[in-house]
């Protein structure tokens, strides 16, 4: 099998598929975030009145959790369509599904018009995003990655991934602006639903740019072999690629989950709980700690493809563990920056945080992509990253604000990040480096794996 290390596309495809990719995740990321930064600013009071202000944080974060708890099956369903159908059409439906789902929040009634009903419809809303957001991710790394030629993937993969802070920018933009020339009463009436609106608009877009790309190549020729193997030997299409990631790659899954939890944790700590902790215990304006974000995303943005290529010259696994070790190490700075109120310490902060992030999430892409046999790529990497996100980032600024309404501290908010450092570093400090592998190699490696397993059961029978 050719493989983009032999057959690199030309510069101009390979800018085309990452542009579409990039859109296409800053869309999806910035309709999942926005529902992030509304939780912590807005819809505790709309849809959840009644109760105090911190226990209805709460209640609001808990309906943004349900969101990362519906990512597992949308990667388990759209892993398994991907890996058997391409990565292009899954990911038009789920920037279809993420877009809509996104846009009906905006025209959600509130409790005060149709009561308890406006929270049921909004955490049905968010099992939608959370779904569509499942499959996405996978589709999206892995179109670049097998796209583009491997002295470079760690580069080219780590863009799709700017699409997370590309998203946040532009979500936190939105309503920083909006926060700015509305008024308090006005934002909290009507002004909230416009970011939500504008996702019709961006999801057209989206749409244009990613009906326009081609299908894996790595992909195609991986199906066509796949065929043909089994007319001659009945050995190949996988039927559940979930199968075969259980049988040849678990260690790999588990390694991806474990990799994901310093990362995710953290970064729902550094972006959606710090709007909680800012304005509620160092007293700063929400404004002021939306503007911070801003700032820090801008910056997070412009490191990651930096970082991605720092991966292509020393590795996956030594810049992994630098974030992993780093954002460990930062926590009680982080916190202690914040407490002192000032915007410049703010700031400060947050893009420390967010750059220690963007080394463990710059090289994902690659490191995850490389792990896995291009007919069950999809499934895996998916499994391995979303899996990790129910026990990561769903429950962590609902453990972050539960942890300072019990302590009324930042110390074990902390702690709590801390040990999810260590988790992290004990999984890709047992992970072999897979900067060098070639994706054909993968694929052959597979098949050979596969076929004795085959035999061994027929034996067995």
């Amino acid at each position: 099998m050719s493989s983009p290390a032999t057959a690199p596309p030309a510069p101009a495809s390979l800018k085309r598929i990452v542009t579409a990719s990039l859109i296409g995740t800053t869309i999806e990321w910035y309709d999942f975030f926005l529902y992030g930064a509304a939780a912590a600013l807005v819809f505790n009071k709309l849809f959840f009145p009644g109760s105090d202000p911190l226990v209805g944080t709460l209640l609001s974060f808990l309906t943004y959790a349900v969101g990362f708890a519906a990512r597992p099956l949308g990667a388990l369903v759209f892993g398994h369509y991907g890996d058997r159908l391409g990565r292009k059409k899954l990911l038009v439906l789920s920037l279809l599904l993420m877009g809509g789902a996104t846009f009906a929040i905006g025209l959600l009634p509130t409790h005060a018009t149709i009561g308890t009903a406006a929270p049921v419809l909004l955490t049905l809303l968010r099992l939608v995003q959370g779904f569509a957001l499942g499959g996405e991710w996978g589709g999206a790394v892995l179109l670049v990655s097998e796209h583009g030629d491997a002295r470079r993937r760690g580069f080219w993969a780590s863009w799709p991934q700017t699409g997370a802070p590309a998203g946040q920018l532009l979500a936190t933009g939105v309503l920083s602006f909006l926060t700015a020339v509305l008024s308090d009463a006005a934002f909290g009436s009507w002004g909230w639903r416009i970011p939500f609106l504008l996702s019709g608009v961006l999801v057209i877009v989206g749409l244009w740019i990613r009906l326009s790309v081609d299908e894996s190549p790595v992909f195609k020729e991986a199906l066509a072999q796949a065929e043909a193997r089994k007319a001659s030997d009945a050995g190949a299409v996988e039927k559940l690629p979930l199968v075969a990631v259980l049988r040849h790659h678990w260690r790999d899954v588990l390694v991806a989950m474990g990799a994901r939890m310093a990362e995710n944790i953290s970064y729902y700590v550094i972006t959606a709980f710090i709007l909680v902790y800012a304005t509620t215990s160092a007293g700063v304006s929400r404004q002021t700690a939306l503007n911070a974000v801003l700032i820090a995303s801008a910056v997070h943005f412009a490191v990651i493809p930096a970082w991605g290529a720092l991966s292509d010259r020393v590795g996956r696994r030594p810049v992994y563990l630098l974030g992993a070790v780093g954002i460990g190490l930062w926590m009680f700075p982080f916190f202690s920056l914040i407490d002192t109120g000032g915007f410049g310490n703010l700031i400060l902060a947050v893009t420390v945080g967010l750059v220690l992030h963007g080394a463990m999430y710059a090289p994902q892409a690659a490191f995850f992509s490389e792990m896995f046999a291009t007919r069950m790529r999809y499934s895996g990497a998916s499994i391995g990253a979303q899996f990790a996100s129910v026990a990561a980032g769903a429950p962590a600024p609902l453990i972050a604000t539960a942890l300072l309404a019990d302590y009324d501290s930042s110390t074990p908010i902390a702690l709590y990040v801390i040990a999810a450092s260590l988790l992290t570093i004990v999984a890709v400090g047992m992970a072999k480096e897979t900067r060098h592998r070639d994706l054909a190699d993968i694929d052959n490696a597979a098949t050979v794996e596969d076929k004795a397993a085959r035999t061994e059961d027929a034996r067995v029978v």
